[in-house]
């Protein structure tokens, strides 16, 4: 089975302005027919309430669109907010690419 699968590199600092583009890139990507998106951070340096508030809607628009969404690439600052924040239940992360790769591509 082949997926629709696209890969979304963010970087800098994910606020209020940064969450706002990224809701409406994940919008176009998912209307464009995407099976699989994974939120590529590792040049993420930081996240605000706002940034956290934008990922659980791209996961919401996601799971709204039979699509799912992953991260990867995460940093330390931003594994700890996730734990606090308890988003590491929410979003299914990875190391890197390579890993996404192996264990999500391999078994579709």
């Amino acid at each position: 089975m082949n997926m629709n699968v696209t890969v979304l590199e963010l970087s800098g600092i994910l606020d209020g302005i940064r969450g706002n583009e990224l809701r409406r890139e994940v919008s176009g990507i998912l209307a464009n027919g995407a099976d699989i998106l994974l939120l590529d951070m590792k040049e993420v340096k930081f996240i605000d309430s706002s940034g956290l508030g934008a990922l659980v809607s791209a996961m919401q628009m996601a799971r709204a669109a039979n699509s799912k969404l992953f991260v990867c690439s995460i940093s330390e600052q931003v594994k700890m907010l996730f734990e606090l924040t308890k988003m590491d239940r929410i979003f299914q992360t990875f190391a890197d690419q390579d890993e996404f790769n192996r264990q999500v591509l391999a078994i579709q």
